[in-house]
């Protein structure tokens, strides 16, 4: 079995999802693990620096083997795995596709008629899970990539690079990734996340992002006697909910459309706390889309007597604006791409990755592919050739950069 299939299959079957109701740095203690396990592998490869610090981010340092002077570059990935399903993946499956859809269990499948791209797949080797839990792919590819990378540098010495840092960071999938980054002792020039999906995928617009906690308190009394006096709040919620554009939910938008997320809504009768996701690549539509639900529920404030409270907290910004002034590290991943015989995929990113913070704490840093699908569920599957290109990638870019 290929060395990284083997990483690979080491790193998803420890449980690191991440928990958005945990207050602690790391949200679970499974990425402490996962990180741990790294920084030995890496300090086993002779890198310097290397650190599993506190709150769970790792850092090693590649030391350059050149005289040239280079830029630093870093690479960096996270450690969790999405909360929405198990993420301890001990039973992947491994085999060459010979078409038509794919078991996973008596229950779930991947099918054709759901995911047509299956058929450019035709003779690939793929990993899958077993229908009971995420594969991991979601970064754990990407970390598979960067070790997989740096191990042949290692044993490449003729492929001169410069300084070549790398981060792996806990609970990006909530939001966090970048929120205790230690970007004084990281010192690179600029960076990439191998954190994207098919190959080629290369991208530095990403969503802007909020989210959104509306608090609503009611008034019950008994039914039998509730005319005039009972106030229901989750019929309030549910005005909330159909005030807002139909046509801009996630399940009716692609590109570069926004989408407002309904994303949980729990309480009864006395009180009911709705919490949303805005997003948008335009700043001026995502600020509007802000002010819209600020206008909702002044109106609604006005109609059942100030009883609703909003929260409005943004997540993250899109990278663009930072990248922009630096676009010969996109032009560096194209042609490295194109060497290597990969045609590349300039698209949106709809989501976010820790890369669209640390452009804005100074570390110009697009996203680039791990060639993983279906992230974030059951059916999520990925090609060792895919990874395999995601490896070699980083070194063409290492390399390249080099020169």
């Amino acid at each position: 079995m290929d060395r990284i299939v083997e990483r690979f299959k080491k790193y998803i079957a420890i449980d690191t999802k991440s928990d958005e109701n945990s207050s602690t740095c790391p949200s679970t203690p499974g990425q402490l693990e996962l990180g741990a396990l790294l920084a030995d592998e890496l300090k086993g490869l002779g890198l310097e620096d290397v650190k599993q610090d506190e709150n769970g981010y790792v850092y090693a340092t590649l030391k350059s083997n050149t005289d040239k002077k280079v830029p630093t570059i870093g690479f960096i990935s996270h450690l969790d795995t999405s909360p929405d399903l198990d993420g301890k993946c001990t039973n992947p499956k491994i085999f060459t596709y010979e078409g038509g859809d794919i078991e996973l269990n008596e229950q779930y499948s991947i099918t054709i008629k759901e995911f047509p791209f299956l058929r450019s797949l035709i003779g690939k080797e793929l990993i899958t899970t077993d229908g009971t839990t995420l594969l991991g792919a979601d970064d754990k590819a990407g970390i598979s990539a960067i070790m997989d990378a740096i191990e042949y540098l290692i044993k490449h010495q003729e492929i001169k690079h410069g300084d070549i840092k790398i981060g792996f960071t806990p609970d990006e999938e909530i939001g966090r990734g970048a929120d205790l980054f230690d970007m004084k002792n990281f010192k690179a020039d600029f960076g990439y996340t191998v954190d994207g999906g098919h190959v080629g995928e290369l991208e530095y617009e990403n969503f802007n992002a909020a989210g959104v906690k509306i608090e609503i308190q009611g008034k019950n009394v008994h039914p039998g006697t509730a005319k005039n006096i009972m106030v229901n709040s989750l019929r309030i919620a549910m005005e909330i909910e159909s005030m807002l554009p139909v046509n801009e939910k996630p399940e009716y938008t692609e590109g570069y459309e926004g989408f407002y997320l309904l994303d949980e809504i729990t309480g009864s009768i006395d009180h009911t706390v709705i919490s949303y996701i805005i997003r948008d690549h335009c700043k001026d539509r995502f600020d509007k889309k802000k002010e819209d639900f600020r206008k909702i529920i002044n109106f609604l404030n006005d109609k059942y007597g100030n009883i609703i409270t909003i929260e409005i907290k943004d997540s993250y910004y899109n990278m663009k604006e930072k990248i922009e002034p630096h676009m010969e590290i996109i032009e560096l991943a194209k042609r490295s791409m194109i060497e290597l015989g990969i045609q590349p995929i300039i698209q949106p990113i709809r989501g976010g990755t820790d890369g669209a913070r640390l452009s804005y704490m100074g570390l110009p840093c697009p996203n680039i592919f791990t060639g993983g699908y279906n992230f974030h569920g059951r059916f999520e599957f990925i090609p060792t050739e895919s990874m395999k290109l995601a490896s070699q990638l980083i070194v063409k870019i290492v390399e390249n950069n080099a020169k």
